[in-house]
């Protein structure tokens, strides 16, 4: 009788510890209770990059002293213009980090937040405003956006906020299948001279929260590899393929023999 229970208390122990090895392989934010938050206390506030597309607004109590510096979108219908890098989504950086803004010229916005944009047009349209005029001036990044790819499904995902996390850039993707490897995440970035870098994110522990790459910059590429539990079943299926195709093309030699004896 022990010699019987023996390998079956041996079965049910190794089930169990597998199963608990792959439950860590699949939890969130391992270690949440006791890890310190404190590097993570911070508002973020995107950058303006070159090629970013800029909505810019001016607003006034006369509506005849805001025109000169606001874009007719309904008038532009499409169209382009190649001299001042305007369309009718807005504004478009440059590769030198510049936009040219109606009256003013040329400014240099690349490096700063919308906030900073909105204080350097207030200060360079003052002057062609009334004393009495308190123009309000407002800028958004329309084109801001990730792209999710690999086993969280393949989407490119719009920032309306200018602000994203790790966590909500997967769960606006669907959040990852059960096959997706969430301890070696690849994060694709490019900076304002083009160049990219690969950063790898773990976001079984609780430690992604102090990352500073949690927070996503605009045109960030998410890539989510497949597990060893993908890989494999992918190569067994490729294999019955393989095994069927060649059963196949085995059984039609047959039948041509034997259809020629």
């Amino acid at each position: 009788m022990k010699r019987i229970l023996f390998p079956i208390v041996i079965v049910f122990v190794s089930l169990f510890l597998s199963s608990c090895g792959s439950t860590k392989k699949i939890v969130y934010f391992q270690g949440a209770d006791t890890i310190n938050l404190a590097p993570s206390r911070f508002l973020y506030d995107a950058r303006i990059m070159p090629k970013d597309m800029l909505i810019i607004n001016v607003s006034t109590t006369d509506p005849e002293a805001a025109k000169p510096f606001n874009i007719n979108y309904q008038n532009m219908q499409g169209a382009y213009n190649n001299t001042n890098g305007i369309n009718m989504y807005g504004y478009l950086v440059d590769n030198e980090g510049k936009i040219n803004f109606p009256m003013v010229g040329s400014l240099h916005v690349e490096g700063m937040t919308s906030r900073e944009c909105e204080a350097l047009i207030l200060e360079k349209i003052r002057p062609y405003m009334a004393k009495t005029e308190t123009p309000i001036v407002t800028v958004r990044m329309s084109s801001y956006h990730v792209t999710v790819i690999g086993e969280a499904g393949s989407r490119i995902v719009p920032v309306s906020t200018e602000k994203m996390n790790i966590v909500e850039a997967l769960a606006s993707a669907g959040d990852l299948s059960i096959y997706g490897r969430r301890d070696n995440i690849l994060l694709i970035r490019t900076d304002k001279y083009g160049e990219k870098s690969t950063h790898r994110l773990d976001i079984s522990k609780a430690d992604i929260l102090n990352s500073p790459y949690y927070y996503l910059q605009q045109n960030d590429i998410i890539y989510i590899e497949p597990n060893k539990t993908k890989i494999n079943s992918t190569a067994i299926n490729n294999a019955s393929i393989w095994f069927g195709a060649l059963g196949m093309v085995t059984s039609l030699s047959s039948l041509i023999v034997a259809i020629l004896k």
